[in-house]
């Protein structure tokens, strides 16, 4: 190692998982980080709950239950939080900030409900907050959105941002399966939490999603500011809709400029047609799809999750945040110039598939279609198959807003030959 390179030392809070991972690769690749970054990193502590828990590849004498001792050593340069959650995360990376040190996180929930307050705080302290390590693990996102794409105009993003629903939604859709033995399957394997909650019913998504918005289109937006659905509602009928209309189902996070230069934010199931490339995303991947005015239509695709894959994303910012220290320099600040108005999800506009158990009797057709037309919302297509004394009804509309189609499905619910709404799913991409 070039002994004429300035020395950088680390802090870590936290060393689950990823910061073992992250320690190990600091470790085993001290060499290659030094010359990229043009600093010798050295990892001086690690923050964690109990110092006698068995970690591989993590030196015990650097180990410590004094957070506050890692935000607050004179001698620590950077700090790495990996430690998740909002408290004492948020009190502990502010501290370090004070302290003159520059911060790379993994903390999408914190990002996605206090991001402000932290951008603020690292711009008063003159520091870095890099964490692209918050949105789809290795897969490098957000310095395309922050760096890269600064100079174009992003129309939307649509991305699968969460492993475990897409591992269960691929499960269901190639095997047949239902969620419930699908999910028991994933949490057998580790993709799945004992607590699946934020993954399943879309909170893990939205905090990503909002961290997404807030880039693209330049304005501050919260998790609060996402319309939140998860995929528990999902069953293998509706796979099997999906199949048979060579569409699959994604639980998808989408962000997009509206006509009038507003934005919508969202995450819910979404029918896409198979010829989509988010459609070819399986198992426990993720992927993001990007539209912008000049570039046009990209995709980054990769691992979303996982000890390694989050630990190279945390390691390019921690270079990135070593040649800023080194060179007298910042990365990119907060951009919320745009301060763009989010729509609630009411007046979002999108297509739907829904499915509807009807009686099988003359005349149900034209009423279900004045029912549609009563809130306004156009027919695309309607398939009917027989179930003896029943049918089932597949409507796909043209698109309507959120609103519209609540209105129309509370007016077909009330309706005698409609036995049961089944299901309401959005479609995007799709020329159904």
């Amino acid at each position: 190692m070039n002994s004429s390179l300035a020395t950088l030392k680390i802090g870590m809070l936290g060393c689950g998982n990823v910061g073992s991972q992250v320690a190990r690769l600091l470790k085993d690749d001290q060499r290659e980080l030094s010359t990229r970054s043009g600093a010798q990193l050295v990892l001086k502590k690690i923050a964690v709950r109990d110092t006698s828990a068995k970690r591989e590849n993590v030196d015990a004498s650097l180990l410590t239950t004094d957070a506050h001792s890692v935000v607050t050593d004179p001698e620590i340069d950077i700090v790495i939080e990996v430690m998740g959650g909002i408290e004492p995360a948020r009190a502990l990376i502010l501290e370090a900030f004070a302290n003159g040190k520059s911060v790379v996180t993994a903390n999408k929930a914190l990002l996605a409900t206090h991001g402000a307050d932290l951008y603020a705080a690292a711009d008063k302290a003159g520091v870095d907050l890099y964490y692209e390590a918050a949105v789809a693990g290795a897969i490098p996102i957000l310095r395309p959105l922050r760096e890269s794409l600064v100079g174009d105009h992003v129309k939307r993003i649509m991305g699968i941002v969460n492993g475990t629903t897409n591992f269960i939604l691929t499960k269901m859709d190639e095997e047949g399966r239902a969620f419930a033995d699908v999910l028991a399957e994933a949490q057998s394997l580790g993709y799945a939490e004992a607590d699946p909650t934020a993954d399943l019913e879309g909170f893990d998504a939205a905090a990503k999603a909002a961290i997404l918005a807030g880039l693209a289109f330049h304005t501050r937006v919260t998790a609060a500011d996402v319309h939140r659905e998860g995929i528990s509602a999902i069953t293998a009928t509706d796979v099997a809709v999906a199949k048979s209309m060579n569409h699959v189902i994604k639980l998808l996070a989408i962000a997009e400029l509206t006509a009038d230069d507003k934005i919508s934010v969202r995450v819910h199931p979404t029918l896409i047609p198979r010829t989509h490339p988010l459609a070819a995303v399986r198992d426990a991947f993720n992927a993001v799809f990007v539209e912008a005015e000049s570039a046009g239509e990209l995709m980054f695709y990769g691992r979303g999750a996982g000890g390694a894959p989050t630990a190279s994303a945390i390691l390019g910012d921690v270079v990135a945040v070593a040649r800023h220290r080194t060179g007298g320099a910042l990365g990119p600040r907060e951009s919320d110039y745009a301060d763009r108005e989010i729509v609630p999800i009411g007046q979002t506009k999108t297509k739907y598939l829904i499915r509807l158990n009807v009686a099988d009797k003359s005349g149900v057709l034209a009423a279900i279609a004045q029912g549609f037309a009563t809130e306004n919302v156009s027919i695309q297509t309607v398939r009917q198959t027989g179930r003896g004394a029943d049918a089932e009804l597949i409507v796909v509309t043209h698109n309507a807003t959120e609103q519209a189609l609540a209105a129309t499905v509370k007016r077909l619910s009330v309706m005698d030959m409609v036995r049961s709404v089944e299901s309401v799913i959005r479609v995007e991409g799709s020329s159904l």
